[in-house]
């Protein structure tokens, strides 16, 4: 087989359809955010302001988040120094694991390198090793949730998106004493809205199921303390198992998960996505305890994250941009075409010197695909009235004022 045919070839078919992905190389400047430098070969850097961060808060360059891992680098060194199971637990990781189980209201929380590993070791591991388990997963769950149940080898089943109805009848179906789980997210990343995770949860307990909950998007800026939509919506206790991660609203790296004693030990002792894989650096879980603390005690700058994400839509609204609906801080702005997205993208770079990455397929179905805007609680009025004017003249140079929102 003639490999490097296949790849370009396949390649050359995402540049045709405007899916191929452009990644801009941007360095990230301490005190600046959200403004960043860009680098593109042949000019000189040149400062762009971002609206697609997923350093939802900004902590990634908090001073001291900053400091603690400095401090942590400067004590103890680079790297963890391998598995867990081979160089032992670092103090700084058993620190963070309480701090998480405390945020949730659980007995134990286990850190992992990411998100993603954390949802696939967790779904893969309970779904394999339950027997005859069944995993039932909301339509819309995030490719790592997919991913863990798929390798699982378990029976899965798909409900329909935030549909509780359909979950109950699916569930209803079932052997009463076949192990299950239901897997679901508080807020589903690209278009903003958010499940009834009681609702959800009533119906998968009223079965004998498990309830899992990614807060990814959530963690850090819904609840009292930043625990998340479950938190906010006071449902908590009902969660069986809550993961999240370190590497949004926080601002460093990692993914965890936080349940039961018992549930965390069986992850911890079986998936083996945790057990062979180098652990987080020190430094990292000293960043990531400081940002837990600081985010869990400012309630203030989870209000201001709100109105930013509130005026930002009033205004994008008002200027007849085609806002889609979202009851959180993601504001996705419909384009409803790939290549179309990808210019638009371009255009704000290129013209306005606004870095917003154009989300296509497969990450949206085809026909939804859109700007993901995320306002921050250092996105200023003067940024978001630039923004604005900026979207016009994209939308009037692309002819997009046409193209309806989606419903």
């Amino acid at each position: 087989m003639d490999y490097e045919a296949f790849f370009n070839g396949h390649l050359g078919r995402l540049r045709d359809e405007g899916r191929y992905r452009v990644f801009a190389e941007l360095e990230r400047i301490v005190g600046a955010f959200p403004r960043a430098r860009l680098h593109r070969e042949g000019q000189d850097p040149c400062d762009v302001t971002v609206w697609c961060s997923n350093d939802y808060l900004a902590m990634g360059q908090h001073p001291a988040v900053v400091e603690a891992m400095q401090a942590a680098i400067g004590a103890q060194g680079s790297g963890a120094g391998g598995t867990r199971n081979i160089s032992g637990t670092n103090t700084l990781h058993a620190a963070l694991e309480r701090e998480l189980a405390a945020l949730h209201g659980k007995e134990a929380a286990l850190v992992f390198t990411s998100g993603y590993v954390a949802n696939e070791t967790t779904l893969q591991t309970l779904g394999a090793m339950l027997p005859g388990c069944e995993l039932y997963s909301d339509a819309f769950n995030h490719a790592s949730m997919i991913a863990g149940i798929r390798h699982s080898g378990a029976t899965r089943r798909i409900f329909r998106h935030n549909d509780p109805r359909h979950l109950d009848e699916l569930l209803s179906a079932a052997d009463p004493a076949t192990p299950k789980i239901v897997a679901f997210e508080s807020v589903y990343s690209m278009d903003g809205d958010v499940s009834p995770i009681g609702e959800i949860c009533d119906v998968a307990h009223r079965h004998g199921a498990l309830t899992y909950l990614d807060e990814v998007h959530a963690v850090g800026m819904y609840g009292d303390h930043g625990a998340g939509v479950a938190e906010r919506d006071g449902v908590l206790d009902k969660v069986d198992i809550v993961q999240a991660t370190l590497a949004k609203a926080f601002g460093v790296v990692g993914g965890y998960i936080a349940s039961t004693a018992a549930t965390v030990d069986f992850v911890r002792s079986c998936g083996s996505g945790f057990i062979f894989t180098t652990s987080l650096p020190p430094a990292i879980a000293a960043a990531a305890l400081a940002s837990v603390r600081l985010v869990s005690g400012q309630p203030e700058l989870r209000a201001r994250h709100q109105e930013r994400a509130a005026t930002l839509k009033r205004r994008l609204t008002a200027a007849g941009l085609p806002v889609m609906p979202s009851t959180t801080h993601i504001v996705p702005v419909f384009v409803g075409d790939a290549a179309l997205c990808k210019q638009a993208s371009d255009l704000l770079l290129d013209r306005h010197a606004i870095y917003v990455q154009p989300i296509n397929y497969p990450t949206v179905p085809r026909g939804t695909e859109r700007l993901r805007l995320t306002p921050t609680p250092m996105h200023g009025d003067e940024d978001m009235a630039r923004l604005v004017t900026a979207l016009q003249d994209v939308w009037h140079t692309l002819g997009l004022g046409s193209r309806a929102a989606a419903e």
